[in-house]
């Protein structure tokens, strides 16, 4: 499509705000001709509640155009050979894709991986671990760059060196993406050949009706849906359910009946879903070989092997360690900071520490 129909399209995807459909009616009504679309009056496509004429005489397409070029932003549409097959074929696929980093990676084979933005050192042990390990299988870890599970997925994938796709709920600019302690995540995830995508233009704000909306996609993109702690109402929920309208497979990871977290996990494996302990409950079910076995870590010295020991499979404080090994707070303090920056500790961001896995 030339440029000057794509500035004209995107020009209407900020009038349409990604409403569901909108595109493809006046896709449909003007022949894939946005200019002419433009200059007509679309008012019947777009929301309601939107004062059109005050809009869109306040709207430039060309400069709008430049909003997308100085973020080296590429559009490509449903119509497009770079368009994800698996996402053509859901229930309202959005029309327009504008997206940042790779465009290829959009090809891989990938699993979408939720989870609650409140998660619990449960979630924070399991994340890194099982996604780590999908990564390095040959799966692209597809979520929504919103806190708690989906930035630990992220972020688990490129410390395996693989790059992600982050699907947001609100423009892919760097002043709008939300939330705003993720845009140096979202930056990596360009910088090291992933892709951070979306249905909405610049400066579109993250609404309440934005984030199931972009749910869709996170499971549109993927094979299966592996739901990581999550309440019974919930985004995450919203994504498994929105997977199963998609004929895609859903994974849950089970948890304490008590935990909050854990309920909508539990309800989906009630429900059907499969119960995942371990990145091989997945790749079974894709005929796909796991991942190379870990080597196992080791101390350097008495100090770290004590640690080690006392950490076994659980999480402890500083002050546990202490504890646990009769080691001095100085000595146990300065190794913990040794084994972080080795990997054979992880700082589970809340003062306690687990084995590396």
């Amino acid at each position: 499509m030339p440029q000057s129909d794509l500035a004209y399209l995107n020009a209407i995807n900020i009038l349409a705000s990604a409403k569901i459909d909108a595109l493809q009616g006046i896709d449909e009504a003007f022949d894939g001709e946005w200019e002419r679309a433009w200059h007509a009056n679309l008012k019947p496509y777009l929301p309601s509640d939107l004062d059109y004429e005050r809009q869109k005489k306040k709207l430039d397409p060309e400069k709008a155009w430049k909003e997308l070029e100085r973020w080296n932003m590429q559009l490509i549409t449903i119509h497009d050979k770079a368009y994800p097959r698996p996402l053509k074929h859901i229930h309202h696929p959005p029309f327009l894709l504008y997206v940042r980093g790779s465009i290829e990676i959009l090809k891989n084979k990938s699993i979408a991986v939720v989870g609650t933005r409140a998660l619990t050192d449960y979630g924070k042990r399991i994340t890194p671990s099982i996604v780590r390990d999908l990564a390095r299988a040959g799966f692209t870890i597809a979520s929504g760059l919103a806190a708690g599970i989906d930035t630990l997925a992220h972020q688990a994938a490129l410390d395996a060196g693989v790059p992600t796709i982050a699907v947001l709920g609100c423009g892919s600019d760097d002043p709008t993406i939300f939330p705003a302690q993720n845009i140096r995540l979202a930056q990596s995830i360009i910088k090291n050949g992933g892709a951070v995508i979306t249905e909405y233009a610049p400066r579109t704000q993250a609404r309440t009706f934005t984030f199931p909306q972009r749910n869709r996609i996170v499971s549109g993109l993927s094979q299966g849906t592996l739901v990581i702690e999550a309440d019974r109402k919930s985004g995450a929920l919203i994504t498994a359910f929105d997977a199963i309208d998609q004929n895609r497979d859903v994974f849950a990871i089970p948890g304490p009946i008590f935990s909050k977290t854990s309920q909508g996990t539990n309800f989906l494996i009630q429900k059907g879903a499969k119960l995942v302990s371990t990145a091989d409950d997945i790749l079974e079910e894709y005929d796909m070989e796991s991942a190379k076995q870990k080597p196992t870590i080791k101390a350097d010295n008495e100090i770290e092997a004590r640690i080690l020991v006392a950490l076994g499979t659980a999480s402890m404080s500083p002050d546990g360690i202490i504890r646990a090994t009769g080691l001095e707070a100085s000595e146990a303090n300065a190794a913990l900071i040794v084994m972080e920056l080795n990997k054979k500790v992880r700082n589970l961001g809340n003062g306690k520490y687990v084995v590396y896995s």
